[in-house]
């Protein structure tokens, strides 16, 4: 189980690697530390599984001296771990290399000899290598220009997996940078998958932005905002005298050809409803940091509902009692009904949309000496807090067992709502900016995890509260 108490912003687990051979499955991850320094202490770690659902093995440390890492089985049972270096000197040096290590699988242990397979092109930031090999050549594919709007994917390829590795004729084999104007843009960071009807494709990460009206395209903010964060994009791949291309063009495309296999049911819905029935949480929900425990909340205490504990406030990166899931639209509706009777003013339960620790709202029922419970809404926007409610809060009727609460998200601004019945409901009479939960707006290094919508519940008095909540929506509009 991860521990990632005190993790920084968009820390933590980066780039997790999953490959199959030797009848069984192989997963390499980062535990990133620190993002904002020579430093980012990475620890990475692999575990191997016989099953995709487990039970995983304990982790194997393969060293903190980088991040994004993969692991290349080659066809004479040898692998091989490849990975970007990083500190403390290559924090100027924006090219930087990609490394590789053979691994022994017997002993769990690395050969102490390095080899440099790549030092990168102008596009700089070289990171997220894989290797395949194909055809008798090895391809050694990698991310190049940043996880913003110069993201890349650049492939070489070589005879022998040391090199020389020669680049592809195109440079980039993807990129969205020379079309400011297309739907999906920084495109970057693949990996290479054949089906078993002999077809190739590609994953990858991109970013479906928002552009503000008025904003000429080209100007500085012009290409938008993603409050969506990265999300991932797939493209059909041909080969064309021995190198890969995608077909259609070099930029992410919107519809791809699918393969030639048997079509498999699935919800395009979006809409999700979560009514904690049962012994564990939905997959679509997560927690920050560390996994659902007791010392965060039960579904067992009063079955039928999520009882979260109060914790830390949202600004902690300790332990926080949020559960909460992605936004995957541009507009939605949220909604939960919660029970709460705080009974001091450091105690609090409702709904968040949440970026990070320095940016969020959260839309809230505490207490207030002489008043009794009532609403009230905070934001945190570059960590400078605003308080709009501050001194005419909404006062919460005692006689209400139960309050609703609710968020609309409408592209660019969003709305919270309440109600004491489930029927009538009344705007909060604040209007926030979604643009602004965005990898843009946020900026900084290493934020692209795009916002999230929650349940919440915070207890700094320590007398000890907590919060049931009966029910959690997600509907886009």
């Amino acid at each position: 189980m991860l521990d990632m108490k005190g993790n920084p912003d968009s820390g933590g687990i980066w780039a997790p690697c999953l490959s199959y051979a030797d009848g069984k499955f192989w997963l390499l991850y980062t535990d990133v530390k620190i993002v904002d320094s020579p430093w980012k202490n990475g620890r990475n770690f692999l575990v191997t599984a016989p099953s995709i659902e487990g039970p995983w093995s304990e982790p194997i440390p393969m060293g903190n001296g980088g991040f994004d890492p993969s692991l290349f089985h080659d066809h004479d049972g040898r692998k091989y771990y490849l990975y970007r270096p990083w500190g403390p000197r290559h924090h100027s040096n924006p090219h930087n290399t990609i490394v590789m290590q053979e691994f022994d699988p017997q002993t769990g242990t690395l050969s102490p000899e390095r080899k440099t397979l790549f030092t990168g092109t102008p596009l700089c930031y070289t990171e997220g290598a894989h290797l395949y090999r194909h055809a008798g050549w090895y391809y050694l594919m990698v991310a190049e220009g940043g996880t913003s709007y110069e993201h890349a994917v650049v492939v070489l390829r070589s005879k022998t997996i040391d090199g020389p590795y020669e680049l592809h004729p195109d440079v980039t084999m993807m990129t969205s940078w020379h079309l400011p104007e297309n739907p999906l843009q920084k495109s970057g960071h693949g990996s290479l998958l054949q089906t078993h009807t002999g077809e190739w494709y590609m994953a990858y990460l991109t970013s479906r932005p928002l552009r503000l009206p008025g904003v000429p395209l080209l100007a500085s903010g012009g290409r938008g905002y993603c409050p969506l964060g990265r999300e991932t994009g797939i493209a059909r791949i041909e080969w064309r005298d021995g190198w890969p291309y995608v077909e259609g063009g070099k930029h992410a495309q919107l519809a791809v050809k699918g393969p030639q296999v048997a079509e498999q049911p699935a919800s395009v819905t979006g809409s999700w409803r979560e009514d904690f029935d049962g012994s564990t949480l939905d997959p679509e929900l997560q927690t920050l940091r560390i996994p659902f425990d007791d010392t965060l909340g039960s579904l067992t205490a009063r079955p039928g509902y999520l009882r979260l504990y109060g914790n830390d406030s949202l600004n902690s990166t300790f332990t926080q009692s949020t559960v909460a899931r992605r936004w995957q639209h541009f507009a939605f509706r949220s909604e939960t009904r919660m029970q709460f009777s705080p009974v001091h003013f450091q105690q609090s339960a409702g709904l968040t949309c949440y970026y990070n620790s320095k940016n969020w709202s959260y839309c809230f029922v505490d207490y207030e000496e002489g008043q009794g419970r009532t609403i009230k809404v905070i934001q945190l926007d570059h960590n400078v807090p605003s308080w709009p409610l501050h001194e005419q809060p909404i006062p919460v009727p005692e006689s209400a067992e139960s309050v609703w609460l609710r968020v609309e998200v409408d592209t660019l601004v969003y709305r919270y709502s309440y109600s004491f019945d489930g029927e009538t409901w009344h705007t909060v009479p604040v209007t926030y900016e979604a643009w602004k939960l965005s990898d843009d707006y946020i900026g900084g290094r290493g934020f692209f995890t795009g916002a999230f919508v929650g349940l919440h519940c915070e207890d700094i008095s320590g007398d000890g509260c907590h919060a049931d909540f009966d029910y959690f929506t997600y509907e886009p509009l």
